[in-house]
């Protein structure tokens, strides 16, 4: 009971605390609570609009969800957070209970939930606006529910339709792969096992039946309402699409998933490769128990469908991360259980985290403008080396558990600390500023030019229509029914068409906008730089002709 009031407030604190103090971020936070936002205009829960347009790149839950967090709690950015922080808060508890029904060591499910509610991704995507933890939590719940009918036949029939409902809930939250993912691990597992009879019974027809149920409606009513405009925008462009271009080709790299799967795991990095090895070495020699087969299993499964995919995002795989927080965790406390003394990889964790301050201090002499003040800056990095020291004295002390505990809240200490300094970051990865200030000091009564990255966000936060300047020649990876003045024709036309424009651009932009208008008659000035965001207004230059044949601009 002690450990699970301890996850409990933890989990409160790490995915809840400091929502509202960042303003939604560029491109995608404003793109998923941008569409809810939208949604709500139009007055419907069914179709997913961005632009005044529908829009297909994600199915419907998420967006449902998101406008739920706004009926409750206004249109902040607290509500936009407050599900996905939810569900990283069910998914800690659904690893910990998962936990208790396995294994004899109640302590193994403690440490699970703990690393996993601990790791620099699972916090992150807890405290951004994206579909995959809510996609990841309902795989999650899936296959617990499977396995908790497969370590209990007694729970048998009510698991198999849980799976089922729960996978359900993934296809409306990022479309078939919330199924066909969970399924393919289960068959696998059974079919290892020897044991592919245990589905062939009423309950998984009767789940099957409900899953098509739940989840078919929606897509069935998009192909009625949209056809073709659905079925290629979904279908094609945004998977099977994906599935043949790299839409991010720097990632597109066959060690990118592998180095992700572990690197994320910060700071149980060394934690997570030894319990996967170990865990891969007793499957392979055949050595393993039916629930370390199982997270294995789990964890190739998803590293596989999404290692054929060129498209390649760090989000993608994290289904895998509660497996293999169970994999750790289990693994960490038999070592804790039989240590005297700190081991060489409770030592390499907490060496691990000895990188952070350091890294801050760097930042902090290299990036200034991100920081408050050297002043701040050095309180920062003074707490940080103060929490080491702790976990130093509980090391030298011997009190392994203690220490490990400590160094295990490293990042959600970096993270409190970082929202000191949110007035300094917020224009560096958000529109909002330079909106508001654009807004504040200007009567704009047109389109509001904006670059590729900010568009979204001018759009959120204006509630006006931007056009897109692209300098590039590169479009969104799916379609976005905005302008693109993609061509000196388009933008000259634009520029001519309101006496007055104004723009919310990037450097790059910006710059290029400056000297196009320099050599076609357009006047282009700066008003003002907030972050990284060029706010500027552009007219047209009169040109006037005297007797003398003398031209003038005015």
């Amino acid at each position: 009971m002690r450990h699970l009031v301890i996850l409990l407030f933890l989990g409160i604190v790490i995915f809840f605390a400091g929502n509202n103090v960042l303003p939604l971020t560029n491109p995608d936070e404003v793109f998923y609570a941008g569409t809810a936002k939208e949604m709500a205009v139009q007055g419907t829960w069914s179709t997913p609009y961005i632009f005044d347009q529908p829009q297909f790149e994600k199915p419907i839950l998420t967006y449902d969800l998101i406008r739920a967090g706004y009926l409750m709690f206004g249109q902040t950015p607290f509500a936009a957070r407050f599900f996905p922080a939810l569900f990283a808060w069910m998914g800690m508890l659904a690893v910990y209970f998962l936990g208790r029904l396995v294994y004899a060591d109640e302590r193994k499910a403690f440490m699970g939930a703990f690393v996993l509610m601990t790791s620099a991704l699972y916090i992150g995507l807890a405290k951004t606006v994206f579909t995959d933890m809510i996609f990841s939590v309902f795989i999650l719940l899936s296959l617990a529910a499977f396995y908790a009918g497969y370590h209990d036949r007694t729970r048998k029939s009510a698991s198999l339709v849980l799976f089922h409902i729960f996978a359900a809930l993934a296809v409306l939250t990022k479309g078939p792969l919330g199924y066909a993912i969970p399924l393919a691990i289960v068959l696998i597992f059974l079919f290892i096992k020897g044991e592919q009879k245990f589905i062939w019974s009423k309950a998984f027809l009767t789940g099957f039946l409900l899953m098509l149920l739940i989840a078919v409606p929606w897509y069935a009513l998009m192909v009625r309402l949209y056809h073709n405009a659905f079925t290629h925008e979904f279908f094609y462009n945004d998977h099977w699409r994906r599935l043949l271009e790299a839409e991010h080709r720097s990632n597109d790299r066959w060690y990118f998933y592998p180095a992700s799967m572990f690197g994320c795991m910060f700071p149980w990095i060394f934690l997570a490769a030894a319990a996967f090895g170990q865990a891969a070495k007793a499957v392979v020699v055949k050595k393993a128990d039916a629930f370390q087969m199982f997270l294995v299993i789990w964890i190739m499964v998803v590293l596989v469908v999404f290692q054929t995919a060129h498209s390649k995002l760090v989000s993608y795989i994290f289904p895998l991360f509660p497996a293999m927080a169970l994999l750790s965790g289990a693994y960490l406390t038999e070592r804790l259980n039989r240590l005297k003394r700190a081991g060489w990889l409770e030592t390499a964790t907490v060496s691990l985290c000895l990188l952070v301050p350091l890294i801050m201090l760097v930042a902090a002499k290299k990036y200034p403008l991100y920081l408050p003040g050297a002043a701040h800056a050095g309180a920062i990095i003074g707490v940080e080396v103060l929490f080491l020291l702790a976990v130093g004295v509980l090391f030298f002390q011997k009190k392994i558990k203690g220490g490990i505990f400590l160094a295990g809240l490293q990042v959600p200490l970096v993270l409190f600390l970082a929202l000191t300094t949110s007035s300094n970051i917020s224009p560096y990865i958000s529109s909002q500023t330079a909106v508001e200030h654009l807004l504040k000091n200007r009567q704009v009564d047109g389109k509001i030019m904006a670059s590729k990255f900010l568009i979204r966000g001018v759009k959120y936060f204006s509630g006006k229509d931007p056009v897109l300047v692209n300098f590039s020649d590169s479009n969104f990876f799916s379609p976005h029914p905005v302008p693109d003045l993609n061509t000196q024709e388009k933008l000259s036309s634009f520029l001519k068409s309101q006496p007055v424009s104004y723009g919310i651009l990037n450097d790059h932009t910006w710059q290029a906008l400056e000297a196009f208008c320099l050599k076609n008659g357009f006047h282009a000035e700066l008003i003002e730089k907030v972050g990284n965001v060029y706010i500027v207004k552009v007219t047209t230059v009169l040109r006037l002709t005297n007797i003398s044949g003398n031209t003038f601009s005015c």
